[in-house]
């Protein structure tokens, strides 16, 4: 059996956003992980990880205030199965301020009757925002779920920032 690669993570919490405090975490492969909500940081010592979250930090900070529409930060994309990664690629491709439908990126990934699968597959993304779930909606052009913990209002009020409204 192969030993298993143990991933280091430099953690640092984004106090301030539109939709509450998020925690960032990184690795040497990339952006790694947001989570909604305020956990704990974790420093490594490693300046370069250091560097990459704080870069992390500085671009979700000028995305939701200063008007950034593209992160130049890598993905970690270790750890997803060969389809989540296929459909959250779709999913990071979807420019700034448009919105697709789950059936949409089914279909881009070859899948056209897998809406739900995908829908599944934003549902745990593990890179929100960076990787814009917010901007996908359902068939009937309204919103479905949202992982924040303000849910559809928050994907709502995202989608609002980059000049796009849609109902609930």
């Amino acid at each position: 059996m192969a030993e298993e690669e143990t991933i280091i993570y430099e953690v640092r919490v984004l106090e301030q956003t539109p939709i509450g405090p998020m925690t960032v975490y990184v690795s040497d492969g990339g952006l790694a992980r947001i989570d909604f909500g305020r956990l704990v940081e974790v420093h490594t010592g490693d300046a370069q990880l250091e560097k990459l979250a704080d870069l992390a930090v500085q671009e979700l900070t000028e995305y939701f205030y200063a008007g950034r529409r593209n992160f130049s930060l890598a993905i970690d994309w270790r750890g997803m199965q060969p389809y989540q990664e296929k459909v959250l690629r779709a999913c990071l491709a979807v420019p700034y301020g448009q919105v697709r439908t789950y059936g949409d990126l089914a279909r881009q990934t070859g899948s056209a009757g897998s809406a739900r699968a995908v829908g599944g597959i934003m549902a745990s993304n593990p890179i929100p925002i960076v990787i814009p779930c917010h901007r996908v909606a359902g068939s009937d052009g309204k919103l479905h779920g949202y992982g924040s913990p303000g849910g559809v209002d928050d994907k709502a009020r995202l989608l609002t920032l980059e000049g796009q409204r849609i109902v609930a």
